[in-house]
Order: structure tokens, then sequence, then C-alpha cells
């Protein structure tokens, strides 16, 4: 017997392509998004795992960054792409796997903010990412995560499954110089910084 691995196309394709759809950003959380990583003016930012693109369009649109959305769907990067407002500059979208695929092809070496949004309990080798994360992000860049935290729904919650574990929140803020945390709910967001 074969199973997909969920951090891959073949996982989350179909699932965009039938119409599934995945928490929403809010005002609680764009507003502490919006002090964390304060004004782009113009500097670059990557959305990893970026969906239907609304976190890329944020970044882009209410926080002037430059920014690319890569997920590895081609669905939810066809329906970011729909969303663009004509004439006006939007994000640019990239179908890359951020674990396995040559970062290269990224219109941009390295990236003042970098986000990952509900994408991290997804990623199958956890420290390998954040050294991935890590050789992208500008001296005093921002790696911008949230994520949801195991626990924190009833035990009768279907979702209840969907959080982190302490060790693989301990992978992530491992070796980072600065690590801010804020809760919200039932997810936690990390600023992480070099």
């Amino acid at each position: 017997m074969t199973t997909t691995s969920t951090s891959t196309a073949a996982y989350w394709d179909p699932l965009w392509a039938q119409g599934h759809r995945y928490r929403q950003l809010d005002d609680a959380e764009t507003r502490l998004m919006g002090r964390r990583l304060g004004p782009g003016q113009g500097r670059p930012a990557l959305d990893i795992g970026c969906g239907d693109g609304a976190l890329a369009r944020h970044l882009q649109h209410e926080l002037e960054y430059q920014t690319t959305g890569i997920d590895c769907s081609p669905s939810a990067l066809a329906l970011a792409a729909a969303q663009d407002s004509p004439g006006t500059p939007g994000p640019v979208w990239k179908c890359t796997d951020v674990e396995t695929d040559d970062l290269t092809v990224l219109p941009e070496s390295a990236y003042a903010v970098i986000t990952c949004r509900l994408v991290y309990r997804w990623i199958d080798d956890k420290a390998s990412f954040v050294n991935r994360v890590r050789r992208l992000l500008v001296p005093g860049g921002t790696f911008w995560v949230v994520a949801e935290i195991t626990g924190r729904r009833e035990n009768t919650d279907p979702l209840q499954s969907l959080g982190i574990t302490p060790a693989a929140a301990e992978i992530l803020t491992a070796g980072w110089s600065v690590v801010r945390t804020h809760d919200l709910d039932v997810l936690r967001c990390y600023a992480l910084r070099p």
C-alpha cells in the first residue's frame, strides 16, 4: 500500500480543486501581523503555502511588500491568480514545493519577510524546512508562522488533531535570536528572527 505525503501536490491539489477552503484571515490576525512585520516599503516577501493567496495579497496591497506566493498545488495558485485585480500589480505566483524544489527559481535570492500560515504542521522534515527558510531570509528579516497548537480544541472536535506538538514547536523556534509569540484562540503566531 502506498501513501501520499500531506506536503505534496498529489495530496493538496485535489482538495483545492474540489472546493475545500481553509481558515480565512481575520482582523485580529492581520492587525497582529502588521505590528510584528511593519510596513513593507517595497521589500520582498515570500508566502509559503499561499493557497488561495489571501495572505500574499494582504502583504502586497495592505503592507506594501513585493510579494511572491508559492504553493505546491496548481489548483490553489489558479484560484489565487483569478482573484488578482486587473490593472493592479499583484503578487507573483509560483508553483513550487518548498521542501523539494530548487528555490533558485524564486524571483529573489533573499526575503525581508517569509510567511507560513497553517502550513508548518504539514511539513514532513521540519528541521530541514526551517533551515531552508533561514537561508532565504535577509539579515534582520522575519519568519512569520501561524500554526494551530495541539490540545486547544475540545476532545470531541473532529479537527482536534490539526495542531503542532510541543516537539514540532521546539524545532520551529530553536536557533533564532528573537522568538516572539502571540496566541489567537487555537492559533499561535510566531515572529522569528535570525
